[in-house]
């Protein structure tokens, strides 16, 4: 009988608060008018929001079928509920997040995506990718309309321009006459790539209609637009921001010209900044309502830039101009001329100011950490601004800004203040965790970092106690889980009350780090190695302490030495066996020697490993030990001789930690897991050297292992900064399953890359391109299509040779048909078509479409001529149609069997069209006289969203007190 054995899954994650892989974005909460908003940040393969004011997590979006890390997040500008997430496999979803689910999953760029941006009205999306394409997509249709190449290296910066056509004051009618063309024009989009280049594209007529290099001194980083489309900002390295003007009316009036000028020029570059900090700026975000804009790098501070009035500029240049005059006043014989010069720039204007006059810096907000990200949070009622900071020490935080109005009441010379309002930082770690160690009953998780120890309820995920430590390198609950101890870089042993939150003891122990300390199975003392080559044994005491000025004494738990072992190198790890006859030592020489607890005598030396050997482990029934070392190996070693029984290379990096089940299902507690700096746990069977399953999730190399008193679940922490519990489930692993599932997932992950790299040689150098991307889905889907045309053709002529021979014998016996339509109730071979097209996404249709050979088109079209007759879903047939015309146009044409079968459809279409046409027409006029008889009788309950009548009143009302 096959051997089957019980698999492990992923169950949960915590001790995350933002990762460092996407921008965060700020979202009103609308049900409180006290609450500071709420952040949707990306963490790892997830996105959260934070409650910003209260700390708590209220939801979490996750796509169990995607686990790759966010890359990107944007906000839908018209629907609060609907965000763009982009993921760093190319891959694209929007997320609804009153009730955390996918909407539409798009796939179309190759590799992970950079920036996001909604459209103003909300139904289009742009994506900007590393592979330097950038898609449009139609949410409501849910395709992707086109690819736009242009750069040379991965988008840094994606804006849509939309501007509104300038309307004159004098004629109140003119406003209405306007809505008609722009209502058909797209827009502009404005980017910049990592290639140094910023562009503006038409996206009406689908080209780049502008060029320029965005920075002097290397790439382009990042991309600011001023909300009112006047002008933007880039930024590249070593500080320089430059900035460019806009012509919006212009790019507006453009719109509805026919013949514009080649040589018209929308974007004027007007000159440089220079930021404080000389990093490359990463992000710059203007603020929604106010004059203000930040910039950031990747260094611990935020700079915020004013843009100053037009007053204050004019203000400025006569204060310049004023001191130039007494300048040349002061040199002999040249005070007439100089006069003469100054009255000549008298009539200087403010928009022709250089950008030092019109750009000041406000302030500079320092953080707690590098900042990733940064978003306004534009709460009504607050004078103050606030900004939001998302770092890369995986913490939030909201600092409120004084602004210049506020300060002004002030002596001139005063800087603005700021502070650090509010943060989400508790519910995890500043720094990676180096270690972790569970409680004897499962339900806390004691997690070590460089600075902070946090206590864990394992169940509820929270974070319940935090003590600031030294550099923490091991930790362990001693016996009745009330007290944590932790070993330190420094050669400190320090003792943490659970239940008090207070540091008990902090003993000197060792004179270098301390890499490992194990608790002894009894339960009363303690071993702890270090770098200083020697082991110390530690009793636990219970001393009797003075409290200060009184008589009275407290116990209080202490540490005190008993035992020393002195070896030749430093230790790197120490095991007890579960007996307590042995201690294991782990040494620097790559060796492994066991002595006898009770006489410290070597009993064993186990040569073998190329490289140290990082962590050990010894099971349960004390006969195995295995040992795991940064050359990649795991080795198991029987204790009764000190034999190698094998040695697996086991992972692609060096193996951090090991550690044996406690009971699995046969009871001899032979399984153990390894976790490694390749990302990866794996699960093996130490009697027969196999292994058993391949645990994937992490995006960091994993430090520590924590496995369960009654073995049913494993808990890891890794440098991405989570925490995640996997569980043993009911589920059964059969070993040859998983090495097929293994190729199999191999194949296909090369099977859509070789499809991928062979694009059409025309569409190689084009400017616009299709946004189509092949992926398993689409070529299940397109498999499934060719399967349904082949059964459904064969059933058609089954059924139409039939119905001949019942005009001639009208008592034949009918057919016999395809199981598959006797299954679903009969159904006829067209309708079967069509479900099968109507199951597949709108978004994977066109990928689909497009794995099906051209020998299967007349059979496509076959039933397309059907469904016309018959009107079948009218958009999707149509829809169809076009996309298989456009693709396969030069055969279509060539062929003379399709031009009567086109014939047909179109005559069969245009019947359709005309029927659904009248129909709507009819609906339409019915529903505007129901809405003048409810007008009429002036019931109110059922109102439009706005009248027509009401609407002109209002522009003509405006009209009038513009004039006036």
């Amino acid at each position: 009988m096959v051997k089957s054995y019980l698999k492990y899954e992923h169950s949960q994650t915590f001790g995350l608060v933002t990762s460092s892989t996407s921008n965060l974005v700020w979202t009103p909460n609308a049900r409180s008018s006290t609450s500071a908003g709420h952040a949707v940040v990306a963490a790892n393969e997830e996105v959260l929001t934070w409650d910003i004011k209260k700390g708590e997590l209220l939801s979490r979006w996750r796509d169990e079928n995607c686990s790759s890390q966010v890359s990107a997040i944007a906000k839908s500008q018209t629907d609060p509920d609907v965000f763009a997430v982009g993921y760093e496999d190319g891959s694209i979803r929007l997320w609804d997040s009153k009730i955390a689910t996918t909407i539409v999953n798009f796939n179309g760029h190759k590799s992970a995506i950079t920036l996001l941006a909604f459209d103003k009205s909300g139904v289009r999306l742009a994506s900007g990718s590393k592979d330097t394409d950038v898609i449009i997509w139609d949410l409501v249709a849910e395709v992707g309309q086109f690819k736009l190449r242009g750069h040379k290296d991965q988008i840094t910066g994606l804006k849509f321009v939309e501007p509104q056509p300038e309307v004159t004051e004098e004629d109140g009618e003119q406003t209405m006459t306007i809505d008609g063309p722009t209502a058909t024009s797209e827009g502009f989009l404005l980017t910049t790539g990592k290639d140094a280049l910023i562009k503006l594209w038409d996206l009406s007529s689908r080209h780049c209609i502008e060029t320029h290099i965005a920075q002097t001194n290397g790439e382009c980083w990042a991309l600011g637009l001023s909300p009112d489309f006047s002008g933007c900002i880039t930024a590249g390295n070593s500080g320089e921001l430059k900035v460019w003007a806009l012509d919006a009316p212009g790019l507006a009036a453009s719109q509805q010209q026919v013949d514009v000028p080649q040589t018209a020029q929308y974007l004027h570059d007007r000159g440089t900044l220079f930021r404080e900090g000389k990093d490359k700026a990463t992000e710059i975000i203007f603020h929604p309502r106010r004059d203000y804009f930040s910039v950031h790098g990747s260094e611990k501070s935020v700079e915020v830039w004013r843009i100053r009035t037009e007053a204050e500029i004019k203000k400025s240049l006569a204060r310049k101009k004023k001191r130039r005059r007494e300048k040349l006043a002061s040199k002999k014989g040249g005070a007439d001329g100089g006069d003469m010069d100054v009255d000549g720039d008298e009539e200087e204007d403010a928009s022709n100011a250089s950008v030092t006059e019109a750009f000041a810096q406000h302030l500079i907000v320092r953080t707690g950490g590098k900042v990733k990200s940064v978003d306004w949070a534009n709460n009504h009622g607050h004078k103050e601004l606030q900004l939001l900071v998302g770092t890369t020490n995986n913490q939030l935080e909201l600092y409120s800004i004084q602004t210049k109005e506020k300060n002004s009441k002030a002596k001139q010379e005063d800087v603005p203040d700021y502070t650090r309002s509010l943060g989400v930082d508790l519910p995890g770690h500043r720094a990676d965790i180096r270690s972790l160690a569970l409680s004897s009953d499962d339900r806390m998780l004691a997690s070590a970092s460089n600075g902070s120890l946090k206590i864990w309820n394992i169940k509820t995920r929270s974070c319940i106690r935090t003590f600031e430590c030294g550099y923490a390198l091991c930790c362990a609950f001693l016996p009745g889980d009330k007290v944590v101890v932790v070993g330190t870089k420094a050669g400190e042993l320090e003792l943490f009350d659970v239940a008090s939150a207070q540091l008990l003891d902090s003993v000197t122990a060792h004179e270098g780090a301390i890499w490992s300390l194990q608790v002894h199975p009894d339960g009363r003392s303690m071993v702890s190695g270090s770098a200083d080559k020697s082991a110390k044994f530690w009793n636990f005491q219970i001393v009797q302490e003075e409290v200060l000025g009184t008589t009275r004494t407290t116990p209080k738990l202490k540490l005190v030495q008993s035992r020393i072992l002195k070896v030749s190198d430093d230790i790197l790890s120490l095991k007890f066996s579960p007996d307590a006859k042995y201690l294991a030592v782990a040494l620097l020489d790559s060796t492994v020697k066991v002595f006898f607890t009770d006489s410290l005598k070597l009993y064993l030396n186990l040569y073998g490993h190329k490289l140290p050997v990082l962590n050990m482990d010894i099971s349960y029934d004390s006969k195995l030990i295995v040992t795991c070392s940064a050359d990649k190996n795991v080795r198991i070693w029987g204790l009764d001789f000190g034999d190698c029984h094998k040695a697996l290379f086991a992972h692609q990096d060096s193996i951090l930690q090991v550690a044996f089940v406690p009971h699995s299902q046969e009871g001899n507690g032979h399984h153990f897991f390894s976790a490694s700096k390749d990302r990866t746990i794996k699960y093996w069977d130490g009697d027969k050297f196999e292994q058993i399953q391949r645990l994937d999730g992490h995006h960091g190399e994993i430090w520590s292992l924590a496995m369960s008193r009654a073995g049913n679940f494993i808990v890891s922490a890794s440098h991405d900064k989570s925490i995640r519990v996997w569980n043993e489930t009911d589920e059964q692993i059969f070993l040859e399953e998983e090495r097929e599932k293994e190729i199999e997932e191999l194949y296909e992950s090369t099977l859509t890359t070789s499809l991928e790299r062979d694009p059409d040689d025309d569409d190689q150098n084009a400017e616009v391109a299709a946004a189509t991307k092949q992926t398993v889905e689409t070529l299940m889907a397109g498999e499934r299509i060719q399967e349904a045309l082949e059964l459904s053709l064969a059933d058609l002529h089954v059924m139409k040779e039939w119905e001949q021979a019942k005009a001639a014998n009208p008592h034949i016996a009918p057919p016999q048909r395809d199981t598959i339509f006797l299954a679903l109730g009969g159904i006829s071979a067209e309708e079967y078509v069509l479900s099968v097209l109507q199951k597949i996404k709108a978004s994977a249709l066109h990928d689909a479409l497009l794995v099906l050979p051209f020998a299967t088109v007349p059979m496509l079209f076959t039933f397309l001529n059907l469904f016309a007759m018959r009107s079948m879903n009218i958009p999707l047939t149509c829809r169809i149609l076009f996309f298989m015309l456009k693709t396969h146009h030069h055969q279509i044409v060539a062929s003379r069997t399709m031009k009567a079968m086109l014939d047909g459809i179109r005559t069969n279409l245009r019947k359709a069209l005309k029927r659904q046409k009248d129909e709507m027409g009819y609906n339409i006029a019915a529903l505007k006289v129901v809405g003048m008889q409810i007008k009429d009788k002036s019931v109110k309950d059922y109102v439009d969203e706005n009248w027509e009548d009401d609407q002109e009143q209002n522009v003509r009302k405006r009209g009038f007190v513009h004039v006036s």
